[in-house]
């Protein structure tokens, strides 16, 4: 149980979002520094339950390896942060209900595909040791529906890792809370239902008003409440040159059982910053296969939350270099055929048909009949757009105030929940002083995968 009474007003760190971005934060400032008075604050009743809920996100834990749109820089990057979490659950907590270890691997049908993958593999190589080239005698033993019904003239490679995890990275921020909360020395308060209105920096603290009216105050303040992080900067005058393009993403699921015995990924189309459609075995049951995500453009912050449309249109506020910067990316002819069919996907009956032809490129036996839409899954990515390029901003965005970090974390965020925190940690530390202190070495060694 979290505590619901306010036991002090004065804290070294308040955080906003019980996500598994701000859970991660919260783990690394009670285990590895010297900060002794951390709140976090979270709005919905359970920690871990909107965007880092397990029907909510794809379920990966991205490496880079076969993510097609990532480039050699990029996947080295996102690969630091995501041996951080691999190393926190085989290391810290092995908890069977936090993940499931599988193969994955990216699948190129045909010869363009095909050779793609053997130059991506050709670079990549030296940066995941554990990624193979798996052709089709290989492949019919690994996932043989990927293989049947599939002409024996069209060239199959799979470029396969046995490194691939499944993550329900809801249950993963709640063992990063628990952990917090066990740290020796430490006053952690964690309140759930509490949402943080609106707060105001002063030279030597945050003075922070809550939802209920009540006034705390922060050396520090973390903001790592997804798509609402930027809505918060914007009310105190922050990152007005950024906006959102809230992008749901949707999913469905296999009539048949035990379809696929681990993650296959498609190419990533060009210009499209959105996950290629990929089949896998659901997190909480691996006998059931999800395919998806389709991805459409609405105008709420939170998926089931008809109020965060009201947020949005806060955020969005009609500006004229909004409304362009929109138009901008819309005009782009393979994104607007990109967003009109994934709107198609979730029309009744209409959906599955014209789904089940993405789904056909992983199993090509599969009809319309063997899928059903996934009702209650799929959640929200909070795209980024930046209105003076007019143009989409890939990955994060960090904004820093005079005593407060905004995070605000699209795909791949949960990945690299940990690296972020580690970013975050040593940004809070700044400005707290030089008499905190961060063991980021002891960090790093306790993460290191053995």
């Amino acid at each position: 149980m979290y505590d619901q009474q306010q036991q002090t007003r004065d804290y070294d760190v308040v955080i906003v979002g019980g996500g598994v971005t701000g859970a991660a934060l919260l783990y690394i400032l009670a285990n590895y520094t010297n900060i002794k008075r951390i709140a976090l604050f979270e709005k919905s009743g359970q920690i871990g339950s909107v965007n880092s809920r397990s029907t909510n996100n794809s379920q990966t834990l991205h490496f880079g390896d076969i993510e097609t749109n990532y480039t050699l820089e990029k996947a080295s990057r996102v690969k630091r942060g995501a041996d951080l979490v691999a190393g926190y659950i085989e290391n810290i907590d092995p908890d069977p209900a936090l993940y499931t270890k599988t193969h994955k691997m990216v699948l190129g049908v045909g010869e363009t595909e095909v050779k793609k993958l053997e130059e991506r593999f050709d670079t990549f190589a030296e940066l995941f040791p554990k990624l193979r080239k798996a052709y089709r005698d290989e492949l019919i033993k690994l996932e043989p529906h990927i293989v049947r019904e599939r002409p024996l003239h069209v060239p199959l490679l799979g470029l396969v890792s046995t490194d691939g995890f499944a993550v329900n990275y809801g249950k993963l921020a709640e063992s990063f809370v628990a952990r917090a909360r066990n740290a020796e020395g430490k006053h952690i308060d964690v309140y759930l239902q509490r949402c943080i209105e609106s707060f105001r920096e002063h030279p030597e603290y945050t003075e922070i008003k809550t939802g209920d009216g009540t006034m705390i105050t922060a050396r520090a303040l973390e903001i790592a409440a997804g798509a609402n992080s930027l809505r918060l900067a914007h009310r105190s005058g922050y990152g007005r040159e950024l906006i959102l393009l809230p992008v749901f993403g949707s999913f469905y699921f296999s009539r048949i059982r035990g379809l696929l015995n681990g993650k296959v990924y498609t190419l990533q189309l060009k210009k499209l910053p959105f996950a290629a459609i990929h089949g896998d075995p659901e997190v909480n049951d691996g006998t059931l296969t999800r395919f998806g995500p389709t991805a459409k453009v609405l105008p709420w912050l939170e998926r089931g939350n008809p109020k965060s449309f009201i947020d949005f249109m806060k955020l969005f506020r009609l500006r004229l270099d909004a409304i362009l910067s929109l138009l901008n990316i819309i005009s782009d002819p393979i994104l607007f055929r990109y967003v009109i069919r994934n709107f198609l996907y979730d029309i009744p009956g209409l959906g599955r048909r014209l789904f089940v032809k993405q789904v056909q490129h992983i199993i090509p036996s599969m009809t319309h009949k063997d899928i059903r839409f996934a009702k209650g899954y799929g959640g929200v990515r909070p795209q980024i757009v930046n209105t003076n390029t007019k143009n989409l901003q890939m990955g994060s965005a960090k904004i820093t105030g005079k005593r407060v970090v905004f995070n605000i974390t699209p795909s791949p965020g949960a990945s690299i929940c940990l690296q972020s925190g580690i970013e975050d940690a040593e940004q809070l530390i700044k400005i707290l002083g030089e008499e905190f202190t961060f063991d980021k070495q002891r960090l790093c060694d306790d993460l290191r995968r053995r």
